[in-house]
C-alpha cells in the first residue's frame, strides 16, 4: 500500500467512525445531492487532487461532486463562476479563494440563502464561510526559511510571490520575517521580490531578468507551482543551477520531474486530498442537520465548524517524491 492509499484508507476510517458517532451510514443520502467545487485557473494540475479527495468523500457519502471554476487568473470571472454555482441551489459549496474581499458578498449570498460553504486552499476570513481548510501559510513560509537559510548561509534571495492573494502573502511573510529574524546574513528586499501572476512563464522571464541585474542572488522560494517550474527555467538557462538553492511551493508532474532531475531542491506538499475530502465531509454534515455544538448553532449566531482547519505541508525532495506520483 503506498502512501496515498494509506492516507485514504485511514482518513476513511475516521470518516466512518464520525458517521457512526452520528447515527449515520454512509452511502445511502438523498437522491441527486450535488456539492460543488469552485476554483480559479482551472485547468491547472494542483486541484486535481483536492477535488480527487472530494470525489472519494462524495462515493463515500452517497452523494454527487461536480468540479467548475474559471479558467483564468481573474476576479471577475470567479466571482462570476460562484454566482452562477448559487443560482443552481446546491446542497453546498467547496471554494479556493482568488481574493479575500471580492468573494466576500457571494459567499455571504450562498450562506443567508440556506447553502453551506466552505473554503478550501485559500480563504475569505471576514465573510460568513463556516470553515477554512488548508494550510497554515505563514508557518508554511516559516519551514521554506528553515530549509532554505542553513543551505544559502549568507547573501541574497529573491521570492517569487503573489502579493494580491492572501496565501501567498502570507507564505512570504513567514518566508521574509524567519530569515531576518534566524539567518540575518540572508537578504530580501523589496527589489528581490517577483510578482509572478501565477504564471510560469512570466515567473521565467521574470527571474531571469533579476538574475542578469543580482548575479549574486544565492537562493529562490517560489510560493506556488508556476513559479517553481518557471524559476527552475531561468535558473538553468543562466546556468546557475549549481550555485543557487531553489525550493518551491505545490506540486504537479512537472515539479516531481524538476526535483528528479536535480533542478529542484524540494517543494512544501500541501494537504490538498484533506482539504477536498473533509470539505465535503463538512458540508454534508451540515446539510443534514448533524453539527450538535450547542442546542441551535443558528440562533446563536455561531459558526457550525471549526473556523480553520490546517491540513498541513510536507518536504517533497529525490528522496520521497515518487510517493506523490500520479498513480
Amino acid at each position: 500500500m503506498d502512501r496515498r492509499d494509506f492516507l485514504k484508507a485511514s482518513t476513511l476510517s475516521t470518516a466512518a467512525g464520525v458517521l457512526a458517532m452520528h447515527g449515520l451510514k454512509p452511502a445511502h443520502a438523498q437522491a441527486g445531492e450535488t456539492y460543488y467545487m469552485v476554483s480559479f485557473l482551472s485547468g491547472i494540475d494542483y486541484w486535481k487532487d483536492c477535488y480527487r479527495g472530494m470525489q472519494d468523500a462524495a462515493a463515500f457519502l452517497g452523494v454527487e461532486a461536480i468540479y467548475t471554476g474559471t479558467p483564468d487568473y481573474d476576479i471577475t470571472s470567479e466571482v462570476r463562476v460562484l454566482e452562477e454555482t448559487i443560482a443552481q441551489q446546491p446542497a453546498g459549496i467547496a471554494l479556493t479563494v482568488i481574493n479575500p474581499e471580492a468573494l466576500v458578498a457571494p459567499i455571504n449570498s450562498a450562506i443567508e440563502g440556506g447553502i453551506p460553504l466552505v473554503a478550501f486552499d485559500a480563504d475569505s476570513p471576514l465573510s460568513k464561510r463556516y470553515s477554512f481548510l488548508g494550510t497554515g501559510n505563514y508557518a508554511a513560509g516559516v519551514m521554506a526559511a528553515r530549509y532554505l537559510g542553513p543551505l544559502i548561509g549568507s547573501g541574497k534571495a529573491a521570492v517569487l510571490t503573489v502579493p494580491s492573494q492572501g496565501n501567498l502573502l502570507e507564505r512570504t511573510n513567514g518566508f521574509i520575517n524567519t530569515l531576518k529574524a534566524e539567518f540575518p546574513d540572508v537578504e530580501v528586499g523589496d527589489d528581490l521580490i517577483i510578482d509572478n501572476e501565477n504564471n510560469t512563464t512570466v515567473s521565467a522571464t521574470k527571474l531571469s531578468a533579476l538574475l542578469q541585474a543580482e548575479p549574486d542572488i544565492k537562493g529562490v522560494f517560489s510560493t506556488n507551482a508556476p513559479a517553481a517550474v518557471g524559476a527552475a527555467q531561468a535558473i538553468r538557462e543562466a546556468g546557475m543551477l549549481s550555485d543557487i538553492q531553489h525550493i518551491g511551493f505545490d506540486y504537479d508532474e512537472g515539479t516531481l520531474d524538476l526535483i528528479d532531475r536535480g533542478e529542484l531542491g524540494a517543494t512544501l506538499a500541501q494537504g490538498t486530498w484533506q482539504m477536498g475530502f473533509w470539505g465535503m465531509m463538512f458540508l454534508y454534515m451540515v446539510k443534514h442537520g448533524n453539527i450538535k455544538s450547542v442546542s441551535d448553532w443558528q440562533a446563536a449566531g455561531i459558526s457550525p465548524l471549526p473556523p480553520n482547519v490546517d491540513t498541513g505541508v510536507v518536504v517533497i525532495n529525490q528522496s520521497n517524491s515518487q510517493y506523490w506520483r500520479a498513480s
